[in-house]
């Protein structure tokens, strides 16, 4: 893998991870458009996945230790047990099970099977709309305070979806948080904490993996570069993506889908 196409895909992934675009999507036609070999796919895996784990671990990491905290406070104090950080804390440890235990056994049958650009284009269509009705029916009048654990399960089910390439892992849980009544600000400030055991699951799975596989063959500069791609790139989305949401609509998003889909599919029926 050269040092260029790790650039790229460090920065495709820090973008795609956090915008409702989806990254495993936009990592299947990037490579497809460029006409790029998929070479050390483990590898990248990897790099990329880490790079946006340490990006949410650091964007929040007043909120991670206050969640810490109130965690092993309330292991020996009932009352912690009642406080925002405590609930929070459970939300995202429950949220995060069935997107765990779903892509430990279905993430390599899924990945195997649907990685066609025409597959990735038609999901980034259908869940645009999906976004839209999300963004547009729904009233957004709750934050996190009322948002329950039963919500929180909800969400991480729908986090499951992610799975497949083009859905999107922060569009399916910000859909998900939008239909329940979350305000903007606060369905994307959960999708973004509920992701990151997920993400940094998944980047520990790949890595023993890869360590299983014989280690990195030599290409260990070019992992590095594709984390601190990831991580920069992912840190600035996350920012830009918190501030936008509290002033705007995710009407830019759900048209960029739909044109990117559209165009994929167009390019597939001329034999691209």
């Amino acid at each position: 893998m050269s040092l260029l196409h790790a650039v790229v895909l460090g920065i495709v992934q820090g973008l795609s991870e956090y915008l409702p675009i989806s990254s495993s999507g936009h990592l299947i036609l990037v490579p497809w458009l460029l006409g790029w070999p998929e070479e050390n796919n483990l590898t990248f895996d990897v790099a990329l996945h880490l790079g946006t784990a340490l990006a949410v671990l650091v964007y929040f990491w007043r909120q991670w230790l206050a969640l810490i905290q109130s965690v092993l406070r309330g292991l020996a104090s009932p009352e912690e047990r009642l406080s925002p950080e405590w609930r929070l804390a459970w939300m995202i440890v429950l949220g995060s099970i069935p997107a765990a235990v779903a892509g430990v056994i279905l993430s390599s049958t899924i990945e195997d099977a649907i990685r066609q650009p025409w597959i990735v284009a038609a999901l980034l269509i259908v869940f645009a709309v999906v976004l839209l009705y999300a963004d547009r029916v729904p009233a957004h009048t709750r934050d996190l305070k009322r948002f329950t654990l039963r919500e929180a399960i909800i969400v991480g089910c729908a986090q499951v979806l992610a799975l497949f390439p083009g859905v999107s892992r922060s569009g399916i849980t910000m859909t998900a948080g939008l239909l329940l009544g979350l305000t903007r600000d606060a369905a994307a400030r959960f999708s973004f904490l509920l992701s990151m055991p997920v993400i940094l699951g998944a980047a520990a799975f790949q890595l023993l993996k890869l360590m299983r596989s014989g280690g990195f063959h030599g290409e260990g500069l070019a992992f590095l570069v594709g984390i601190v791609a990831a991580a920069i790139v992912g840190l600035l989305t996350i920012g830009f993506l918190l501030g936008y949401v509290r002033r705007n609509s995710l009407d830019l998003f759900v048209g960029y889908r739909v044109i990117a889909g559209l165009a994929v599919l167009l390019l597939v029926i001329l034999g691209h």
